[in-house]
């Protein structure tokens, strides 16, 4: 898990750090998980722009995640660590004793040849998957359901993970990558581990084209724009734009959209760090 740096021979260089992919074991994907990947250029149904700054990029194939691990009682073998376009972790293919091939997350420190299992009495190892009940309590997971059987809602981004700090009857008190601390049913599943491209933070494109390989255009700020573009827009010379607000009008930095009412309020023990 390495960032690469470059000598500044070309101006796209200078800032230039990307991954090494030293972990990366081979660079052809699972062709029966592949599925279509359509992009939409920031167009909805009608063709009408509804995400600007979007369009263009390499084109890309989904791979089909299990995100569920209810394989159970059934050891899976590691076979390769590969680079996934569709997200900043790096994704893991095993194969289970009956011969199925499923793509996952990859813990940080996975290994090919390593086994890894899912479901009730299984040990806390590394890369299992097993209910927030036998999980010892301190431990670093990533991978969580908020629902039974729903599939991993939280910490699945790169480097990301959070600790179970307590359980309390028939909830576990999760602390969040964002800082949170909120409550999870027992019976809800986990992974053991953290998520794998810790550096992925450290990463700098070092060019514009690097950004539009990814489909990112260029973005533009509401201050540079006329009264008529954005709330932002006009005044003499540079302008601060007063109150920052988004296109629309509505507040931005520092703005609560959280519904009030939202059920899963109750679960929230501290909200998220500023």
């Amino acid at each position: 898990m390495a960032i690469r740096k470059f000598k500044p021979v070309t101006p796209g260089q200078r800032n230039k750090a990307i991954s090494a992919f030293d972990e990366i074991t081979t660079n052809k994907p699972h062709k029966a998980l592949l599925e279509p990947l359509k992009s939409t250029g920031g167009r909805n149904n009608t063709g009408q722009m509804t995400m600007r700054y979007i369009g263009g990029g390499h084109k890309k194939m989904y791979r089909v995640i299990d995100f569920l691990r209810d394989k159970d009682n059934c050891p899976a073998t590691v076979l390769t660590i590969e680079y996934d376009p569709n997200r900043s972790a790096r994704i893991a293919l095993v194969e289970y004793e009956d011969g199925v091939k499923k793509y996952i997350i990859a813990p940080n420190g996975l290994k090919v040849g390593q086994k890894i299992a899912s479901g009730a009495g299984v040990a806390p190892e590394l890369g299992n998957a097993l209910p927030l009940s036998e999980i010892p309590v301190g431990t670093l997971v990533h991978n969580i359901e908020l629902r039974p059987g729903q599939g991993a809602a939280m910490a699945r981004s790169a480097g990301t993970y959070a600790q179970l700090a307590a359980r309390e009857g028939s909830h576990a008190v999760l602390r969040l990558p964002s800082g949170e601390t909120r409550m999870v049913l027992v019976t809800c599943r986990a992974t053991v581990g953290t998520v794998s491209n810790a550096d992925h933070n450290l990463e700098s494109a070092g060019k514009a084209g690097r950004s539009r390989w990814l489909g990112r255009r260029p973005h533009n700020r509401g201050v540079v724009m006329n009264p008529v573009d954005h709330p932002m827009g006009g005044g003499e010379g540079r302008a601060s734009g007063g109150h920052p607000r988004s296109r629309k009008g509505l507040p931005a930095k520092g703005y609560k959209t959280r519904n009030p009412k939202a059920t899963s309020n109750k679960f929230i023990i501290e909200r998220r760090k500023k």
